[in-house]
């Protein structure tokens, strides 16, 4: 390809992902917007999470009748690019955005950046195909949007580029798309932030000294954070294969059943919705309860395999930032290092997204954090094997 040419095809990449992250912007930050209302109500009503089974009912029933081309979620984006497949419904933009924040309106405990990457994605391909761009280009801005979507709803545009070049095949990074994906999602998150978005703030972790015995210590760590985020990979799993059995309106009425009855057990709304007050205490508080990380595992796993909307991240930092502290604890290492290393390795072994997520960490945790999170992601990531929180990744196994 002569200068002239790369020239060209660069300008068109910086062009289209600029704009993909435009629309990826607004709509996170709209979506965020939502979100924040429905999750103050809830806080202030609570009352509304026994209502959460009527709300499955009724979201499944909208589902069965509008939505099964897009049931599949992630799943559905990551076929499409790989396989060039049919034009995303441009309905998955607001049923999932409103099925999302209904889902946490009533207490169902979810992430959001499921949602953001099904959005982005269902907007970017309603583009492509109008502007009838090449297949290749297409999967590239495809790419774009699932970082534009990931950056903007956290505030994390290097995090979210990479992982949209990690998520689509496990173990490889799609490097074709670097440049629109880079575009997109720093684009986006200027776009979030500009329309008034605050995302939750992190406390920065103190430099600690990567040495011999901390690295043993890293090692344990990283077994446990593979061995919990397989344990909710196929507990979802699980009650989704049994589940099954059940029409998706009266899945979703029982699974918000269980979770209300978890909830009434429990008697605390700290597992309810993303979990965000949650994270914060695992970075500070020694005596945040042992069983957090667990009961967190066992919310999220019955309200997604259920089937209601919303994604993984959130509640995997949960899950990873109170299992960190308990480590922490145990292991002798500073809470709030623990948990930041949890937070971020937890996902990306969930997802197969190491590399990303260590990138998460950095923009949210600082730069001190970086060679932890790496060596624990990296393990907790080859520990999980052939697992995955998205089914069409296992289609595609590692090379």
């Amino acid at each position: 390809m002569t200068y002239r040419l790369r020239l060209r095809a660069l300008l068109l990449w910086l062009v289209l992902g600029a704009f993909v992250g435009a629309l990826c912007g607004v709509a996170s930050a709209s979506f965020l917007w939502l979100l924040e209302l429905a999750s103050g109500l809830r806080a202030a009503h609570h009352e509304l999470v026994l209502a959460l089974p009527l709300a499955g009912l009724l979201l499944g029933w909208v589902y069965e009748r509008l939505g099964p081309s897009i049931q599949a979620g992630s799943s559905l984006i990551i076929d499409t690019i790989v396989d060039d497949g049919p034009e995303i419904p441009l309905r998955m933009a607001p049923l999932v955005l409103l099925g999302t924040v209904l889902t946490h309106l009533f207490g169902g405990s979810a992430g959001r950046e499921g949602t953001a990457v099904q959005v982005g994605a269902s907007l970017t391909d309603f583009f492509a195909q109008r502007a009838r761009l090449s297949s290749t280009l297409r999967r590239q801005l495809l790419v774009a949007g699932v970082a534009g979507g990931f950056g903007s709803v956290f505030g994390t545009p290097l995090a979210g580029a990479v992982f949209g070049l990690e998520l689509v095949v496990l173990g490889r990074i799609e490097y074709g798309a670097l440049v629109p994906a880079l575009a997109a999602s720093l684009v986006g998150d200027a776009v979030t932030r500009s329309l008034g978005i605050e995302h939750t703030a992190y406390p920065l972790v103190h430099a600690v000294p990567l040495s011999p015995l901390l690295l043993l210590k890293w090692l344990v760590f990283a077994a446990a954070v593979a061995l919990v985020a397989t344990a909710f990979m196929e507990l979802v799993h699980w009650l989704k294969r049994h589940g099954q059995r059940l029409r998706l309106p009266f899945r979703m009425a029982a699974g918000g059943l269980l979770v209300v009855v978890l909830w009434q057990v429990v008697g605390r709304d700290d597992y309810l919705g993303l979990g965000v007050p949650g994270i914060l205490r695992s970075f500070s508080d020694p005596s945040l309860p042992h069983a957090a990380f667990a009961l967190k595992v066992l919310f999220t796993a019955v309200t997604l395999a259920a089937g209601f909307l919303g994604g993984e991240v959130t509640p995997l930092f949960f899950i990873g930032a109170a299992l960190g502290n308990l480590l922490g604890r145990a292991l002798g290492i500073p809470l709030d290092l623990a948990a930041g290393v949890g937070m971020a390795a937890m996902f990306g072994a969930a997802a197969n997204t190491p590399l990303a997520l260590s990138l998460m960490a950095l923009e949210l945790l600082g730069p001190s954090v970086m060679p932890h999170v790496l060596v624990v992601s990296a393990v907790a990531y080859w520990m999980t094997g052939q697992r995955s929180i998205y089914a069409a990744q296992l289609r595609r196994p590692k090379p």
